[in-house]
């Protein structure tokens, strides 16, 4: 008789719970139709505790009631990663629960919510980074991926967003699961201009962006390549593991990824630029005549080893691929920017030594000669930033070079028409 009264005084408790625990559900609940999500979250954390022990439609019930009340407090901006996080992991646990018992009354809801809390952290993300709240926007960027593993490129931005809040360890351990992944990005944009903002708009396909230009609220389709961020990557990895001083194991990452993807040339530039940080230019030099070898005729690739070349300091390397550039590619605009940017650089040159004169006939005899020398230098630089203008002319700031260059040359009328043009630009 004493253990049967034992047994039913535990099947009470039990119903006693089970009624509380329905009880803050539909207190929470109550109060989160009543604009007050804060006071449902406090509610529903005093019945926590029991919901291990609860019923599957409780359960169910209750992580639906929490994923809401959290979403409410992240759309009312009330610590809206931290709230959108939350409210995620909660329609996760409610999916799950759900799958478990074969009964699905809030999946689709749950499931909505989550696509919905996804695109939140993304657009909460890109509003931090144009903050300069890096860091908050790369852990959004990584909740949005956690929430949808099969969009990489999430890890991908979030690991690039971690660098640029030079949280690099974070960084690293992100991008060491890109190179598990190997995740490469490589693919096609199909782009279209949207008539309404004149901006261009990206499509996961050719047939929606094809749509959208067949209704008419597009035009000016085009498709292009998205290369591949390998060597981004495993650049990001050297970087980082040169700066914590572990040259050899930078080195060792490289060389892997070379083997993993021999095709990958972007790579290739990596190799050489870790072995160019390092001052390893035997290497480097080795490397550079393999990546000619490879693919002469590609610009990209040749003006990345311009671009590698000035970073050296072999400035006669670095005109020579940019002259090849532009003998390849005739319209590549940035080849005929940095060939002007290299020839002015010896203007600081001349500067100093100008300054350093006194005013004897000799030093100015000498100052004369410098002065003939820097107007020369900036008429070489003037077809280079004619053209680039020409290939661009968006770009303010080789239009304000040029202009630059115009007026130390007293070239009043080209001056005057370039000054009125960048106006122009300064307004849009």
């Amino acid at each position: 008789m004493k253990i049967k009264y034992v047994i039913l005084v535990s099947a009470l408790l039990i119903s006693v719970f089970a009624f509380a625990q329905k009880d803050q559900i539909k207190a929470a609940e109550k109060a989160l139709k009543s604009g007050n999500p804060q006071e449902a979250v406090t509610i529903l954390n005093g019945a926590q505790s029991l919901i291990p022990n609860a019923a599957d439609a409780e359960k169910a019930h209750f992580y639906f009631v929490n994923g809401n009340a959290y979403l409410e407090l992240a759309n009312k901006k009330v610590e809206e990663g931290k709230n959108l996080t939350l409210a995620a992991k909660s329609f996760q646990e409610l999916l799950a629960v759900e799958k478990v018992s074969g009964k699905d009354k809030y999946s689709a809801q749950g499931t909505t919510s989550i696509i919905d809390i996804k695109f939140k952290l993304l657009n909460s993300a890109i509003a931090d980074t144009k903050s300069d709240k890096d860091l908050e926007g790369a852990q959004k960027l990584y909740d949005a991926y956690l929430l949808d593993k099969k969009d990489t490129i999430n890890l991908y931005y979030a690991a690039s967003t971690y660098v640029n809040a030079k949280d690099y360890a974070t960084a690293l351990k992100l991008y060491e699961e890109l190179k598990t992944l190997n995740y490469s990005g490589k693919g096609t944009s199909y782009l279209a201009t949207n008539k309404l903002t004149s901006q261009e708009d990206q499509y996961v396909t050719v047939k929606e962006r094809d749509l959208a230009v067949k209704l008419g609220t597009h035009e000016k389709p085009k498709t292009e390549a998205i290369p591949s961020k390998r060597g981004e990557i495993y650049k990001n990895i050297a970087l980082i593991l040169v700066q914590d001083g572990k040259i050899e194991e930078a080195k060792k990452a490289i060389s892997d990824a070379r083997k993993a993807n021999p095709e990958d040339n972007s790579l290739l530039l990596t190799e050489a630029n870790l072995y160019l940080d390092t001052k390893d230019f035997e290497t480097y030099k080795k490397l550079v005549a393999e990546a000619l070898e490879k693919n002469p005729n590609d610009a990209d690739l040749v003006f990345n080893l311009g671009v590698l070349s000035a970073n050296a300091k072999n400035r006669v390397d670095a005109e020579k691929y940019y002259k090849r550039v532009i003998e390849i590619n005739p319209k590549y605009a940035n080849a005929y920017i940095n060939l002007a940017a290299l020839k002015l650089e010896d203007e600081k040159v001349i500067i100093d030594e100008m300054n350093k004169l006194g005013t004897s006939a000799k030093d100015m005899k000498r100052y004369e000669v410098l002065k003939t020398q820097r107007q020369d230098l900036f008429k070489s630089t003037i077809p280079f930033l004619q053209k680039a203008y020409e290939l661009d002319p968006t770009n303010i700031d080789v239009a304000k070079t040029l202009l630059n260059v115009y007026s130390a040359l007293e070239m009043m009328p080209e001056s005057k028409e370039l000054k009125a043009k960048i106006k122009v630009l300064e307004q849009k």
